[in-house]
């Protein structure tokens, strides 16, 4: 968080907030070359000063929205009633992205994995803060993996941390070919090969 975002009032506050959604709108949208500073201070209705008393330029609200979709993500991971430590808390957490992406008729992908792909080439301090972001993302499944392993339902020898990667690859991929397609089949089948590969290394809980 900046200094500026630290001591903001609410009305201020509430102003920054639609600065940065009505930026990550158009981001997704258009993508981040072609979203001018002039686009977003006319879909937030500010004017030129109050932004640029948020934003000092382009690059800063870039980074504020980077933090804005990794913190809606995770959200949503979160939100999915429990721990994603068992598996069938892993098949309603995969109901939850499917069902989220239906609503939203496949248009978009992931808010996230969209920034990925327009910064990571250019812009390598973007770059590491959506690393940070994937990271935090990654380590909510290792973790529910992890406590799976610890109870013994999970195969000694595997690796969350490994898993988790490979179910974090199958999710970005799955939503990335649901987008291209407008289907979520994709997505759900990604998700459940993971699944079914988690299933073949669980193990009957210890009493």
């Amino acid at each position: 968080m900046t200094e500026i975002a630290r001591r903001l009032t609410s009305k201020g506050q509430a102003t920054r907030d639609r600065i940065v959604v009505a930026a990550a709108r158009l981001m997704l949208e258009y993508g981040v070359a072609r979203t001018t500073i002039e686009d977003i201070q006319v879909a937030a209705g500010v004017s030129p000063s109050q932004l640029y008393h948020y934003f000092p330029g382009k690059d800063a609200l870039v980074s504020a929205v980077i933090d804005h979709q990794a913190t809606q993500a995770l959200d949503v991971q979160q939100g999915c009633l429990e721990r994603l430590d068992t598996i069938d808390s892993l098949g309603r957490w995969r109901d939850v992205m499917v069902g989220i992406l239906t609503e939203m008729q496949c248009v978009g992908g992931c808010p996230l994995g969209s920034l990925a792909s327009d910064l990571s080439d250019s812009d390598p301090v973007a770059r590491t803060q959506l690393a940070a972001a994937f990271a935090r993302w990654q380590e909510l499944i290792r973790d529910g993996l992890s406590e799976m392993q610890e109870r013994g339902e999970l195969a000694r020898d595997a690796d969350p941390g490994n898993l988790a990667v490979a179910m974090l690859a199958a999710v970005q991929g799955g939503l990335l070919l649901s987008q291209v397609n407008r289907d979520p089949a994709p997505l759900r089948i990604a998700v459940d090969t993971m699944i079914d590969h988690l299933h073949a290394l669980t193990r009957p809980a210890v009493p």
